[in-house]
């Protein structure tokens, strides 16, 4: 009797269920509706720089949504970005030392580096809205979150299999269709894990995105960055503000990496490249409840098969004009067409490098004296902070992501730590170093530190995750040591991801330096010798000139690194450690 109770239940719940997703789906429509006319309504109203910022737990929400709308908006805009980059450089050899030289020059430059262009460009394009100011707030989130995404689609695409690539112009697969069914699965694993970081990354910069000063010009939106930021500022600090503030952005990271990461990752469990399936496999209850046939979900499942089925059957018609060539064939000369556009383009390069010439003209020995003083200083703690992430983040990123039970538990927690924004919490840290004996050059480096290691940990996490099943049962049968698994297994199977995370850690690091060797608190200013310090008080005082050398100083630095040293890794991963059967 106790049995068929149960059973009857269970019926019940199974029935009910897609009545509660119809409900929650149209519920979500509901508030996304609103969200467009209450965001649409802010964005075309007039203009208010140095907005004044509320420390009411009241104002929390509101802040909070316009904050998630930026971040959201800018990592949709890195997603496109950075497949579309990532796909043209792969496979085009002619440009794609050049556009790979591109990705580490922008990847190099600070936040604030992109500000007063991106700025004083958006506001002369939407003049009198609050959408100028918007939407260079939003583009400057996307400078910080979009470069690891394109390294690791870029990464990814160079690594697939020979025989997967083959395989593809036997069943004479068109781009489309060698995109969806070969490339972006195979991708799909270091991309998800990418853009997790790439979203705290958004987290880490967003209160330099939402309050920064343009010479005298004061621009403050309101949102949660701004919110902590003069909550941490405050004479005293408004801890009361501030834990609410954190409160508010932990909720939101565990509520994303439950609704929206968590599913993804374990969607994207299915494309391992492996020849036997693992037991170990990651779980998500939202896509669990997603799966499962709703009225409402069918249609959008449905509406998708046709539209890809009718694309496929239309692309096959054509095959013979479409068939996706080899990555190795040889390419057609450029045409005048494309002689024009470089010649254009070369023409705008050399107008732009001449006026830049003559904006630092009038820069000073001492200051170019202080400038390089600074980027020695600066390197030796970009050095020190990749080191000790290093140290740590490859071991535990091994454990986390070999483990799926493990990562369950941690990944949540990695996510919180890695999206707080270290500034709101550097007035504390840098008061107990100051305590300890210490000052803003430890502090610095320990700033630097909590900004560019989660680039390692979670492109570790991806590469263990990523490493095939059936390998990790041989090297059980051959009854590896610890040592041999580490040595023949776990470090070339991670090695190009890590080499991804590295090279975007190293970049981040440098990004990083902006805020932690220039610090605003309460109505002091502490700042260290290094280059990132130069930028910021460049920034603060509008010296564009000095702003624009110690940029293209940093980019040197960052370019000539990652020519020395991590682009050669990167052969090495494309070419030795490459999966194949």
């Amino acid at each position: 009797m106790k049995i068929q109770q149960t059973f009857s239940r269970s019926l019940v719940a199974v029935r009910t269920w897609p009545f509660v997703t119809d409900l929650s789906v149209a519920l979500c429509g509901m508030a996304v509706f609103f969200a467009v006319v209450r965001m649409g309504a802010y964005w075309l109203a007039k203009p208010t720089p140095a907005v004044f910022i509320s420390h009411s737990v009241g104002a929390l929400p509101l802040y909070a949504f316009y904050s998630i709308v930026r971040i959201g908006i800018a990592y949709l805009l890195s997603l496109a970005f950075a497949v579309g980059y990532g796909y043209i450089a792969a496979y085009n050899p002619r440009i794609e030392a050049w556009m790979v030289a591109v990705l580490d020059i922008l990847q190099s430059i600070p936040v604030l580096s992109f500000l007063p262009g991106v700025m004083l460009a958006m506001m002369a394009l939407v003049p009198g809205h609050q959408l100028g100011i918007e939407m260079g707030s939003i583009l400057l989130i996307f400078t910080g979150q979009v470069w690891n995404m394109a390294f690791s689609f870029y990464s990814s695409l160079k690594s697939i299999p020979r025989e997967m690539i083959e395989a593809s112009r036997i069943y004479r697969y068109s781009a489309w269709q060698r995109f969806w069914q070969l490339e972006m699965p195979f991708a799909s694993i270091g991309l998800i894990w990418n853009s997790i970081v790439s979203v705290a990354g958004g987290w880490f910069f967003l209160i330099a995105c939402e309050m920064f000063v343009l010479g005298d010009r004061d621009f403050r939106l309101p949102g949660l960055g701004s919110y902590l930021q003069t909550a941490a500022s405050a004479n005293p600090v408004d801890l009361k503000a501030l834990l609410w503030g954190l409160g508010v952005l932990v909720l939101i990271i565990v509520a994303t990496d439950q609704l929206i990461w968590r599913p993804l990752i374990a969607w994207s469990d299915k494309f391992k490249f492996e020849q036997v399936e693992s037991s170990d496999r990651v779980t998500s209850p939202i896509l669990t409840l997603l799966q499962r046939p709703s009225v409402l979900t069918k249609l959008p499942v449905r509406a998708w098969n046709s539209l890809e089925e009718s694309m496929y059957r239309r692309l096959s018609t054509t095959a013979e004009c479409r068939i996706v060539q080899p990555v190795d064939a040889p390419r057609k000369r450029a045409g005048w067409v494309s002689i024009i556009a470089g010649l254009v383009v070369c023409g705008a390069v050399l107008w732009g490098a001449w006026n830049a010439l003559h904006l630092i003209h009038g820069v000073s020995w001492a200051d170019m004296r202080l400038l390089l003083l600074g980027a020695g200083a600066t390197y030796l703690r970009v050095t020190a902070s990749l080191l000790i992430a290093a140290l740590w983040t490859i071991p535990v990123g091994v454990m986390i992501g070999s483990s799926p039970n493990l990562a369950r538990i941690l990944q949540p927690i990695t996510q919180v730590i890695a999206s707080v924004p270290a500034t709101a919490l550097f007035p504390v840290l840098l008061l107990g170093l100051i305590q300890l004996g210490g000052g803003l050059g430890v502090g610095s480096i320990a700033l630097m530190l909590l900004g560019t290691q989660w680039y390692i940990l979670f492109n570790v996490i991806a590469g263990a995750m990523a490493i095939p099943s059936d390998l990790k049962e041989a090297a059980s049968v051959y009854k590896f040591t610890r040592w041999q698994r580490w040595i023949r297994l776990i470090l070339p199977g991670i090695f190009p991801y890590l080499v991804t995370g590295m090279i975007t850690a190293s970049g981040g690091a440098w990004n990083a330096s902006i805020i932690a060797e220039y610090f605003h608190i309460g109505d002091k200013t502490l700042q260290t010798l290094g280059l990132g310090a130069q930028i910021s008080a460049a920034t603060d005082q509008g010296k564009f000139s000095i702003l624009l050398l110690a940029t293209v100083l940093m980019a040197t630095m960052v370019v000539t690194m990652n020519r020395l040293v991590w682009r050669k890794l990167y052969h090495l991963a494309e070419t030795r450690y490459k999966l194949e059967s």
